[in-house]
């Protein structure tokens, strides 16, 4: 059984409709990423999974329906990492990590520190800069404080939006490590990724969005040596590979 199971999901803005139809599953304790170009409506899908634009169409997470629910309804069982990583600037490593457990504190939660300790052992740099504010941090810095934020949440279903993006190549396998030991600890993680190349290196499944319709899916390996994922989105030194 999926923990994910998406039907007919369609979204946009106001009148211009965005996403057209998407069936996807992310199994339990799996990584399932999602591919496209720029202004294939990679975002639009986390926004509408998340609740945080109008959409229609089934989204069902364990067998309860989560299409009805605001986005604070969905949360822990869903929850998203952006793009622009959406930090409190003014706030120090520290803060910004207790707000990721906040609704749980609200619930009456006692081992936000715990997980705080767990946060800092897969971070150690976080654990350093822990009185610092976020917004002194380096972008590769910014998106561990993000990843560490989300996962005080402790999320059924973890989605990460470009979680690459502006950074330098050896942070990016850094981070991608962390994402697959995520895994291998039992988490379900929904990856949208532009680089499609470390994408699907990680990756159990993957879809292919274009134009807000999935045009391919497979398990990752498969995809991987797809012609047409080669030629579009890995390139010439891939197919050499």
């Amino acid at each position: 059984m999926s923990a994910l199971r998406v039907r007919g999901l369609s979204a946009g803005y106001g009148k211009v409709k965005v996403l057209h139809g998407l069936d996807l599953d992310v199994g339990p304790g799996m990584i399932v990423t999602v591919i496209g170009p720029n202004r294939a409506g990679k975002t639009t899908l986390l926004s509408a999974l998340m609740g945080l634009i109008p959409a229609q169409g089934c989204v069902d997470y364990d067998g309860e329906d989560l299409s009805t629910l605001p986005a604070e309804g969905r949360v822990p069982r869903l929850c998203l990492v952006p793009e622009r990583r959406e930090l409190f600037g003014e706030l120090s490593v520290e803060d910004n990590l207790l707000l990721g457990a906040f609704p749980r504190i609200r619930r009456g939660a006692r081992d936000a520190q715990r997980d705080m300790a767990a946060v800092y052992q897969r971070f150690p740099q976080l654990e350093e800069r822990r009185r610092q504010l976020a917004a002194t941090l380096s972008g590769g810095e910014r998106q561990m404080l993000a990843l560490g934020r989300a996962l005080m949440a402790r999320p059924a279903l973890l989605m990460l939006d470009e979680p690459s993006l502006g950074l330098a190549p050896k942070i990016v396998r850094d981070i991608f490590h962390v994402i697959a030991e995520l895994r291998s600890a039992g988490g379900s993680i929904l990856l949208v990724e532009q680089n499609a190349r470390a994408a699907l290196q990680i990756a159990d499944y993957g879809y292919v969005l274009e134009m807000g319709e999935l045009v391919l899916q497979g398990p990752a390996a498969e995809l991987a040596a797809s012609p047409r994922v080669v030629e579009t989105y890995l390139g010439l030194t891939a197919a050499a590979r």
